[in-house]
């Protein structure tokens, strides 16, 4: 059997003590010098296996200070279901931020088979705990279904929900799909987060159709480290014996 890394059993050493609670959010670690003699190994291993532990989000490098245990942050589960088409934010409050009109851009333009230039409304909100943002959301929609209507998504006139507005204006969805992926958070999106550019974030990239035509698509971004997605999918009850046919 092949010889464990001394980089990971040093890490085992670390990593038990925070998660039984020895080691308390803000300790600070030992230096890698320290541990090297505590634990007689090189500092090399030292420095690997404090690096694996940031890299699991139990310690943070703090330049100039040494490694401190991370405080753990509070985790958010956003509901996604297959019975409605709402916000899903679950304990999370809505902030609304507005309605503009811009231009579509690529890759928008192929999410809504618009070509680019064509105007579109965009939506901003954000999901709140404690009036700290934890989500971003952001819809856009072709404005030529709705615009000289009451049925834009700016019209104070119009406080009906998506699906009911978008019917209303003749085009009611039956339709919707999501893909979900991570990438890196982009500079308009951080100043709306409160957090850094570059942080890694979840995206939940949703579309409604109309027939075969979509008529919204939509980004929910938040924090990997914070957000997670709770599926309620139903299924179909299997017919039993005795059950009547539905013709």
């Amino acid at each position: 059997m092949a010889r464990r890394p001394r980089y990971l059993w040093l890490a085992e050493q670390l990593r038990e003590p925070i998660l039984n609670g020895e080691m308390p959010p803000g300790t600070r670690l030992p230096s890698r010098t320290r541990l090297a003699r505590s634990y007689r190994v090189s500092e090399q291993i030292s420095r690997t296996a404090l690096r694996l532990l940031v890299t699991e989000g139990l310690v943070e490098s703090r330049p100039g200070s040494g490694y401190f245990v991370r405080t753990v942050p509070e985790v958010f589960r956003i509901c996604r279901t297959d019975s409605s088409s709402g916000s899903g934010l679950g304990q999370l409050s809505r902030e609304e931020i507005g309605t503009e009109q811009e231009q579509c851009s690529s890759p928008l333009s192929s999410r809504l088979r618009l070509r680019e230039g064509d105007p579109v409304y965009r939506t901003t909100s954000r999901g709140l705990s404690s009036r700290m943002p934890i989500t971003l959301h952001r819809s856009w929609e072709p404005a030529v279904l709705t615009a000289g209507t009451l049925r834009a998504p700016f019209d104070g006139a119009s406080d009906a929900g998506l699906l009911e507005r978008l019917s209303a204006a003749g085009y009611p969805v039956d339709r919707v799909t999501e893909e979900v992926r991570v990438r890196a958070l982009r500079d308009s999106e951080a100043s709306l987060l409160g957090s850094a550019p570059g942080i890694p974030v979840l995206v939940v990239e949703r579309t409604h159709y109309s027939g075969n035509r979509p008529v919204e698509t939509s980004d929910l971004i938040g924090s990997v480290e914070q957000c997670r997605l709770l599926y309620k999918l139903t299924l179909a009850r299997p017919r039993r014996p005795g059950d009547p046919r539905r013709y």
